[in-house]
């Protein structure tokens, strides 16, 4: 047997009457520990500012390259080619966002940061569910960022504020469910640059063969049906009808329909491997 030491000076007694006379403190609640995490992906933003580039150099930068390069050419006037692509550039600014959901939590997979999660007795999928509401922070805030650049170019709203608003909220559900999808990437990977480049693989043609750039109509005809049934080409036409203050029934509700799907496939998926790994 081996004695139990205290350290010099330690009342044992008082100690263990303050501990037993101390109520203990009530578990989180599931909301209560997705919050907090949701929290702990602001605060990493806070420290590494620099995380937020890709949601906001990057659709400044696609904007103005798409707008002034291309936008002569393909609408006949800069102006004119604002007016149709900054919906479908909002879409896309915040679609690209979504990897970064895959990425951050593989990063916590290899740094074992998971493992110590897993050690606490809070609800399980708290984790998880709070990565990504705090990613969705960082959509709101790049699709901000599109809508007030593309303001400060002279794109006016025919829907108002009222409309962009509920444009910009469309692609953040619709992104929130995409968002799971790259979690299972996160969890699959073994690395976070294989998460990136892999993300971004899957999203980059989805994106470029949708209707944000150009009207499906110039284009050849099997490549024109292949546009016009792309989820994200629905989630544009969409986000188009909100600002222009006539919403599109049917493309709303099959945006808000494909997220839900979205989630409804890989949140048990991600959960499943988020407790196996």
């Amino acid at each position: 047997m081996t004695a139990t030491t205290s350290a010099p000076g330690t009342d044992t007694a008082a100690v263990r009457r303050a501990i037993s006379s101390t109520p203990r403190p009530q578990r989180p609640g599931p909301l209560s520990a997705a919050l907090t995490f949701g929290w702990r992906g602001m605060l990493k933003v806070k420290h590494v500012p620099e995380q937020l580039l890709d949601a906001t150099v990057t659709p400044v930068m696609f904007l103005l390259m798409f707008t002034y390069l291309f936008g002569g050419a393909i609408a006949g006037s800069t102006s004119a080619y604002l007016d149709y692509t900054l919906p479908g550039m909002l879409v896309m600014s915040v679609l690209f966002t979504t990897v970064y959901s895959g990425v951050s939590l593989n990063t916590d997979l290899t740094k074992g940061v998971v493992d110590r999660f897993r050690s606490l007795p809070i609800w399980r999928p708290a984790p998880l569910l709070g990565s990504l509401l705090g990613d969705s922070v960082r959509y709101v805030v790049a699709g901000t960022v599109i809508i007030v650049v593309g303001v400060a170019l002279g794109f006016r709203p025919d829907g108002g504020a009222v409309g962009a608003i509920a444009a910009l909220a469309l692609v953040v559900v619709f992104s929130f469910g995409l968002s799971w999808v790259f979690s299972v990437l996160g969890l699959l990977m073994r690395s976070p640059n294989a998460v990136m480049n892999a993300g971004f693989m899957a999203i980059f043609p989805l994106t470029f063969l949708s209707n944000v750039f150009v009207d499906p109509a110039t284009l050849p005809g099997p490549l024109e049906a292949f546009v016009d049934v792309n989820p994200i080409s629905v989630l544009a036409t969409a986000s188009r009808s909100l600002m222009d203050g006539e919403p599109d029934g049917v493309a709303i509700v099959v945006s808000l329909v494909v997220a839900a799907a979205l989630a409804a496939v890989f949140l048990p998926i991600t959960t499943r491997l988020y407790r196996s790994r």
